[in-house]
């Protein structure tokens, strides 16, 4: 059964059309302006609408449906059929040009054809997208052939769900699995980070504000419950949402209404919702930390994503897919990964997990030259000595990574920038921080600042090239670093970051 919206200012033939749909088991939504359809548009699967109405025409009504979703099949029927309004309406892309009055049969039989090309094109980007997310869900073990199978049984069903999993084990590649296997796969796929930003402007950045609505918002702005209609809004680190935002959260998602800050209005959307939490949730309701109402909302079906140690079978698989892509990325050729590294990869301990291992990969291509990656590549842990931080523990390692990538491109500082800025950044960016430059003064060989300089430059390059990052991340493609406190509106996102 599809849903069709139905557009005429005549009611006989709107009454027509409504009974040639409902006698072929479909449903109908009934719009008597061009104005009226556009308000009516969320989740149809095809429109039949009527060229001459008053106000917005028919050709201008499909103009304004390509502009928001160009796969949508548009039939306009008129009583004045004329070629050139033919070929007007076909240019704009029409997917039939019906003249009243039409016959019954032939009119039924457009309409199927449009359903099924609809279908067709949904399909096609949906195997497109689980293409591109699967190959970084490698489901060899018993372990990922259960979870991916679970989530092949949930996507369809339009639940909320809850997916748990430690840091870095892939818990966002499972909701955009989720998404793109759904009925909303092409409809916008939406993150929000709710550890991100302080809890006082999480409110107006997931639900929107009005102009004035507090100091500094000189304009309205949409939330991104409203940039999700009509698709899928991933919570990340959903357990870290402030209590008083837990309230309104419940509201929107049971009554499929939101108030942005400062307006005297409410919004209606259609989004589905997948929470993500490294957390017990459950313990945290029972202690009161979040709201047992609220988690049993987000809970209707939970799935856990396993940890690597759990999966082991799936390190081969995976590093050759990370080595793959990092090769290309960096444009190294013939690399692969010897028996003896694959063996003490599958052998390692991973805490980070997943991402761990991606970083880790990643490495070892950018300071390869190609060919054979062997066991000695593997970078040394030495033991730190006492009382030093996890920030000068982080700042040693990068210092030996960009060490190391001169050596390995005999001293450019451009290649070498290039190759270490990707790891650089996602190594700062899983800390929520940026990219800063070693501080004046400081025991910093002028080698070393000099590259640091090159990869802030690639950084900032890379962020303006894509117009993708802000404080959570409004994005589109993720065409270089992606950081892993970032958002990813691309469909599908294929970061392995969360």
């Amino acid at each position: 059964m599809a849903r069709l919206l139905l557009v005429d200012d005549e009611p006989a033939m709107l009454f027509a059309l409504k009974e040639l749909a409902e006698s072929r088991k479909h449903e109908t939504v009934l719009a008597k302006t061009g104005a009226d359809a556009l308000a009516a548009l969320e989740g149809v699967d095809a429109v039949v609408s009527d060229y001459a109405m008053p106000g917005m025409d028919g050709v201008q009504l499909l103009q304004a449906i390509r502009e928001r979703d160009a796969t949508l099949p548009v039939i306009l029927l008129t009583a004045h059929g004329s070629e050139r309004l033919a070929v007007r309406a076909m240019k704009t892309g029409a997917y039939e040009y019906v003249t009243k009055p039409f016959d019954i049969e032939e009119m039924a039989l457009v309409i199927e054809r449009a359903l099924e090309a609809r279908a067709l094109r949904v399909q096609n980007r949906r195997l497109s997208a689980e293409k591109a997310i699967g190959r970084s869900i490698v489901s060899e073990s018993g372990a990922m052939r259960r979870l991916i199978d679970a989530v092949s049984r949930v996507a369809p069903k339009d639940v909320t769900v809850l997916v748990h999993g430690e840091t870095g084990t892939g818990k966002e590649l499972v909701a955009a699995l989720i998404h793109a296997e759904s009925k909303r796969a092409q409809g916008p796929l939406v993150r929000f980070n709710c550890a991100a930003i302080p809890g006082e402007l999480a409110e107006a950045e997931l639900f929107g504000h009005a102009r004035g609505a507090f100091t500094g918002a000189g304009q309205a702005r949409r939330g991104f419950f409203a940039e999700a209609n009509g698709g899928t809004l991933v919570l990340d680190e959903v357990g870290e949402l402030p209590i008083a935002l837990q309230a309104k959260l419940l509201r929107a998602l049971q009554e499929g209404e939101i108030q942005p800050v400062g307006a005297g209005r409410v919004e209606h959307v259609d989004v589905r919702v997948i929470a993500c939490t490294n957390r017990d949730l459950a313990a945290d309701a029972r202690s009161g930390r979040f709201r047992e109402d609220l988690y049993y909302r987000l809970a209707v079906v939970e799935l856990t994503v396993p940890p690597l140690r759990e999966h082991r079978e799936d390190i081969p698989a995976l590093a050759a897919e990370f080595a793959r892509r990092y090769a290309e990325r960096f444009g190294v050729e013939g690399v692969r990964l010897s028996p003896e590294l694959v063996e003490s990869l599958r052998n390692a301990d991973w805490p980070g997990n997943v991402r761990q291992l991606e970083n880790m990969i990643a490495r070892m291509v950018a300071l390869g030259t190609g060919g054979e990656i062997g066991a000695q590549s593997l970078p040394a842990a030495p033991a730190q000595p006492a009382g030093t931080t996890l920030w000068e523990q982080l700042d040693a390692y990068e210092r030996s990574l960009i060490e190391q990538a001169l050596a390995a491109t005999s001293g450019n500082q451009s290649e070498a920038a290039r190759r270490t800025a990707c790891g650089l950044a996602v190594s700062r960016a899983t800390k929520s921080t940026e990219i800063l430059l070693p501080a004046e003064g400081s025991e910093t060989p002028n080698s070393l600042r000099s590259i640091w300089k090159e990869v802030l430059a690639i950084t900032r390059s890379s962020a303006r090239a894509t117009s993708t990052w802000t404080a959570n991340g409004r994005v589109t493609p993720c065409s270089e670093i992606v950081p892993s406190n970032r958002s990813c509106r691309a469909t599908p996102c294929t970061s392995t970051a969360g």
